[in-house]
């Protein structure tokens, strides 16, 4: 594994666990030069293909789905441990479809539908990239019909 601080490859593992879920390995690196980093080891069942709006076609990318997660959790207060089980179990929903390829509105309702429940000012983050909001009557419109505001 290549330091994330000298670039070298000469990395040992200091400590090995599973992840809570069991779906991950994670394991506490450490380099010659004295710098510490986390990696994680997980399965990959096959090679998922999304399918954008415009009927492009490209691999489906864990770490690009996990930063625009993380995007709409900054400064939330969501642990990076809950952050993880939750990129993982739409991970591990997508492959459990059995589909070679999956529709990034299909993704995208996962996402909604599991950062409602997870935090409210995430899931509004979320939908106004996803959804492409363009105005402020756009957001007005959206926090509208949101049970979760209105259970409060």
């Amino acid at each position: 594994m290549i330091c994330t601080i000298c670039k070298k490859g000469e990395t040992s593992v200091v400590d090995s666990r599973p992840t809570e879920d069991g779906t991950a390995i994670r394991r506490r690196r450490l380099c010659v030069c004295g710098a510490r980093f986390t990696t994680f080891e997980r399965v990959q069942y096959r090679e998922l293909m999304v399918v954008k709006k415009n009927g492009r076609k490209s691999s489906f990318d864990r770490d690009k789905l996990a930063k625009s997660i993380f995007i709409a959790l900054k400064k939330r207060p969501i642990d990076t441990e809950t952050t993880e089980k939750f990129i993982s179990k739409i991970s591990r929903s997508l492959e459990e479809l059995g589909q070679s390829e999956i529709t990034s509105s299909i993704i995208g309702t996962m996402v909604m539908d599991g950062l409602k429940e997870l935090d409210p000012v995430a899931y509004v983050r979320f939908a106004s990239v996803y959804r492409n909001f363009k105005e402020e009557k756009d957001f007005i419109q959206f926090v509208d019909n949101i049970d979760v505001y209105k259970r409060r």
